[in-house]
């Protein structure tokens, strides 16, 4: 069997894992829960069996001219759309982690935008102003993809060693998700920085990434098909320091309802009130000792 098939039976291999896993999100309803999830999920059913068929067109030349064009566009703004959503991912996963915490929640929120933006214009800044169009467009991609991809296995490695403190399940699937993502994140940072080097679509490392892009999928499938352990109330210790730290960052930010507070009087004022207050006690004593 040549290259060019076993490529064609992985890539339909992983069309029909993203319909099981968008058929159990929407039985289970976990698109509720996790609507960008939701949303990737959606993005790569669409765009799964368009990009199947340019990848044929362009081997078997079925649009003279244009088939290699539109898969190049196709694919590639598949893949910027992707990162975008893989960021928004992280943040649900970070949602659904700390749900039983509002305080750490908002703040861990507000961390991760400014995070998010500060590596996206870090790495676009870095962009090769020698690259005309259209090349430039895997370098964006690129870039973009590195940084969502940080991200997530921060995430990964928060959630590996907090997720006892936090009293969170491994079975949970917003692990599961954050565990495939580190997957995609080890996928794109690694295989991608070779694939760059070596553009064939049925090399060898090309075979890897299906691989892992397979993988993952199947990770995600076994998540979302096992039956998800009830989510039972937090119960932490009082003297908990996650607890305190939920406070403070409770606390950040917040107005509530503004008090006057009145300024410490003077020394010279209280010495001036106490002689008054004595001339007056002094005063109603003279004044007992004549009526009597």
């Amino acid at each position: 069997m040549s290259s060019q098939a076993v490529m064609s039976l992985m890539g339909e291999a992983e069309f029909m894992l993203w319909i099981v896993l968008g058929l159990l999100f929407w039985t289970k309803k976990l698109h509720r829960r996790f609507p960008a999830m939701w949303g990737y999920l959606l993005l790569h059913i669409v765009s799964t069996p368009i990009l199947l068929i340019l990848f044929h067109g362009q081997a078997h030349h079925w649009i003279n001219g244009y088939s290699f064009d539109l898969y190049f566009y196709s694919y590639w703004a598949v893949y910027i759309v992707s990162a975008v959503l893989l960021y928004f991912i992280c943040i649900e996963v970070f949602h659904s982690v700390l749900s039983a915490f509002a305080g750490l929640q908002r703040l861990g929120t507000i961390v991760f935008r400014w995070v998010a933006v500060v590596s996206a214009i870090v790495s676009l800044s870095t962009l090769s102003i020698e690259r005309h169009h259209p090349l430039i467009l895997p370098d964006i991609a690129y870039k973009l993809m590195r940084s969502v991809s940080i991200l997530e296995l921060c995430l990964l490695g928060f959630l590996c060693l907090s997720m006892s403190a936090l009293r969170f399940s491994e079975r949970d699937i917003a692990f599961g998700i954050s565990l495939g993502m580190g997957l995609i994140s080890a996928n794109d940072l690694f295989v991608n920085s070779l694939l760059a080097r070596n553009t064939s679509l049925t090399g060898p490392l090309q075979f890897v990434f299906e691989s892992l892009i397979l993988s993952t999928l199947g990770i995600w499938v076994a998540y979302a098909a096992q039956p998800e352990p009830v989510r039972k109330p937090v119960m932490m210790p009082i003297n908990s320091t996650i607890l305190r730290w939920n406070e403070i960052a409770s606390a950040l930010g917040y107005t509530g309802t503004q008090v006057a507070l009145q300024q410490p009087a003077s020394g010279f004022f209280l010495t001036d009130v106490e002689q008054a207050v004595e001339k007056a006690l002094a005063g109603e004593m003279d004044s007992r000792n004549s009526g009597t």
